[in-house]
């Protein structure tokens, strides 16, 4: 637990570090990509948030049952939705802004440390490529291997009453991954490298994503979170894995 609040400090660290000089010009193209994309999540969510609720809600309870458990369901059908919508833009907008988060992951670096990640020569870089693809393939399958099962879960009467729960941690570890694959990647750490890492500090890597997730959720500030998380997981990076 003590792991876990100093996971998601460095979350909120990240929001002070994207404002320094040398590091602020960098994060305005992710912001400006979160922004849309929550912006599209948003208006998609409540356009079909009451289509949503009606199919998970059990079609087999007794009429005085269903009234009585909806007010006590409700609220996890609703955090669940949430969850869900916010995720699935969360990675579409990583995806967008991935050419730019490496750079602001680079630039934070450099503020804390000095020196920069090491360059990795163009023909070194060409020859590395298939395995790079390799690699990003690697973790849309391991996405979708979690993803796929969850979102069964979800659509089963009863057994859906946990779905809110696994999505959320699905979600605290995807995000970590996702983030910190940013400063890793500038360090030439495959995917499965990068895995294996955070789960050797899985207390830090959950409590930084649960934060990531839930800050997605809390408007405005959700504008801000892909160059806030990016900037705090490079600097939980450097503090502790890397050192380690």
């Amino acid at each position: 637990m003590q792991n876990m609040v100093k996971g998601a400090r460095y979350l909120v660290q990240g929001f002070s570090l994207i404002n320094q000089p040398g590091i602020r010009r960098f994060a305005y193209l992710p912001m400006l990509i979160n922004t849309l994309l929550f912006s599209v999540a948003l208006w998609f969510g409540l356009s079909n948030f009451g289509g949503w609720l009606d199919a998970l809600m059990p079609t087999w309870l007794p009429a005085w049952l269903e009234s009585i458990l909806t007010w006590l369901i409700w609220p996890l059908f609703i955090l669940l939705l949430a969850i869900i919508v916010f995720f699935s833009f969360s990675v579409i907008a990583n995806i967008l802004a991935a050419p730019f988060n490496g750079i602001l992951a680079e630039m934070v670096e450099k503020k804390m440390t000095g020196g920069s990640p090491p360059d990795m020569p163009w023909a070194q870089l060409l020859k590395d490529t298939p395995k790079m693809i390799f690699n990003e393939l690697r973790k849309v399958t391991y996405l979708l291997m979690w993803v796929l099962p969850l979102l069964i879960l979800s659509l089963i009467p009863g057994l859906n009453l946990f779905a809110p729960l696994l999505w959320l941690l699905f979600s605290s570890w995807t995000l970590a991954l996702d983030y910190h694959d940013y400063p890793m990647g500038n360090h030439q750490l495959a995917f499965r490298q990068q895995r294996e890492l955070l789960r050797q500090n899985r207390g830090l890597a959950l409590g930084f994503g649960g934060a990531t997730m839930l800050a997605t959720m809390i408007p405005i500030l959700n504008f801000l979170v892909i160059p806030a998380a990016v900037a705090g997981a490079t600097k939980l990076y450097l503090e502790n894995i890397q050192q380690d």
